[in-house]
Parts: structure tokens; C-alpha cells; sequence
């Protein structure tokens, strides 16, 4: 018996691939991630305006309504809600800040087992960490630049 090359093995296989394999329904998600991620801005916004209407300044309300957000996206995430949530929504649910609350929690709350210091704890930081690292050598560089450049 003789054996194709690798190289028409390779297109075989990727043209079976493409035949077999399900398409997405690209409508449907576009429309839920825009459904999604317009509702989270939504109430966003609505937590902006509550906040600013106990006497908050425009700042003071933005950190206060970000904080509101990144609590009830953990909440969420912590009580399965937020995984449905992504289920509709898809892309539309890793608006930045919702979305970056959700995977921390969710890579803790993969390593509960483990207890809450070398569990919960280390884990909570194996997606923070690289976020943190950015943002403060991106700081300290924008700094440097201003210092000198200004």
C-alpha cells in the first residue's frame, strides 16, 4: 500500500475539517454581544447618574459606578450568573471592565480547592499580574517622557 506525502495528507484532512465543521451563527452573535455589551454600558451609565445625583462630582461618580461594576461582575461570576450571561452575549460581555472582573474571579474560583492563600489567593493574580506589570512600566514610562519632554 502507498502512502500520499504529508503535504496532500494535510490538505485532506483541512478540506474534511472545513465540510464537518459547524458554522457559528455569526447574525446572532454580533447581535447578542451588541445586546450585551450595550446593556452593561447602559448600566454603566445609570450607576454614573445615581452617583452623581447623591452630590458626586463627574470623577468621583465614574469611580464609584466602575467599582459597582467590577462588584457585580465578581458577584455575578461567583454565582454562575455571569457565564450565561456570556453564553448570549459572547464578546459582548468582556466590555473592559465587567469582563476583566469576571476572569480573575474565574481563575480563583478554579483553584478553591486548594484553600485561599495558595489557592484562591495565588490564583487570583495569575491574570492580574501581567495586566498590573503593563500598566505600572507603561505609567513609569509616560512619566519619564513627560519629565523629559514636557
Amino acid at each position: 500500500m502507498e502512502t500520499q506525502p504529508l503535504e496532500i495528507q494535510k490538505k485532506e484532512y483541512a478540506k474534511i475539517v472545513k465540510e464537518i465543521r459547524p458554522k457559528p451563527p455569526l447574525l446572532r452573535n454580533v447581535a447578542g454581544a451588541f445586546v450585551v455589551g450595550g446593556l452593561i454600558a447602559i448600566i454603566g451609565q445609570v450607576f454614573l447618574n445615581f452617583y452623581q445625583g447623591l452630590g458626586l462630582s463627574l470623577q468621583e461618580a465614574g469611580a464609584a459606578g466602575s467599582a459597582t461594576l467590577i462588584f457585580l461582575a465578581a458577584l455575578l461570576t461567583g454565582l454562575g450568573i455571569y457565564d450565561k450571561i456570556a453564553e448570549v452575549g459572547g464578546a459582548g460581555t468582556i466590555v473592559p471592565i465587567t469582563g476583566f472582573a469576571n476572569s480573575m474571579v474565574s481563575s480563583a474560583m478554579e483553584y478553591r480547592g486548594e484553600g485561599l492563600v495558595l489557592g484562591v489567593g495565588a490564583r487570583l493574580f495569575t491574570v492580574a499580574g501581567p495586566v498590573l506589570v503593563f500598566g505600572i512600566v507603561t505609567g513609569w514610562a509616560i512619566g519619564i517622557f513627560y519629565y523629559f519632554f514636557r
